[in-house]
């Protein structure tokens, strides 16, 4: 990890250095840093209270955490600015960590019952009776107007405001289609 350290209107002593160098050094086997950059800043125009002020850039892949606090030392701005950034860093890894995976399930089957071709919906029934609302921007691999009471179709369901909806209707091919590129359909 490529680690800056740069004083603005003070210099960095071998303490803060060490300090820092600690603390990131703690930080990045975990977080898989690639860059960090600590800048101290003393300010005499501020309340001394808030006077010394710790800048904290780090890069992650795909990210880049930045972290400022100001307190009345810099050993005190040092580790506050710190504990900020693990924060940060903890809330990316947990999210990198926390994908879920969706699995689509296979396309049910249903016969096509009723067609509205003005209205551009229709009904599919499936085998276990229950009758599908579909519309006509559901319908992939055909025309709507080309859909026929009767066709045998696959669909994905989901529910919807007045019962299940298919979110895709295709046409189920024929076997002759299925084997046509294969030459035989034996």
């Amino acid at each position: 990890m490529d680690l800056q350290i740069e004083g603005r209107h003070t210099g960095v002593t071998a303490e803060w250095r060490a300090d820092i160098e600690a603390r990131a050094a703690d930080l990045h086997p975990g977080h898989g840093m690639t860059h960090a950059r600590v800048t101290l800043t003393k300010h005499d125009h501020r309340k001394a209270e808030d006077s010394y002020d710790v800048l904290i850039v780090v890069q992650v892949p795909g990210h880049t955490v930045t972290a400022r606090k100001q307190q009345d030392s810099f050993e005190e701005a040092i580790r506050i600015t710190f504990a900020a950034i693990k924060v940060e860093l903890d809330k990316i890894r947990e999210k990198r960590t926390s994908h879920d995976i969706r699995t689509n399930a296979p396309p049910e089957r249903g016969i096509v019952s009723k067609v509205f071709q003005g209205e551009g919906y229709g009904f599919i029934t499936m085998e276990d009776g229950t009758d599908v609302y579909f519309h006509r921007n559901a319908v992939h691999d055909l025309a709507f107007e080309e859909i026929e009471d009767g066709l045998e179709v696959s669909l994905n369901v989901e529910p919807g405001e007045k019962g299940p909806q298919a979110t895709t209707v295709n046409p189920v091919p024929s076997v002759t289609q299925l084997y046509s590129d294969k030459g035989s359909t034996t």
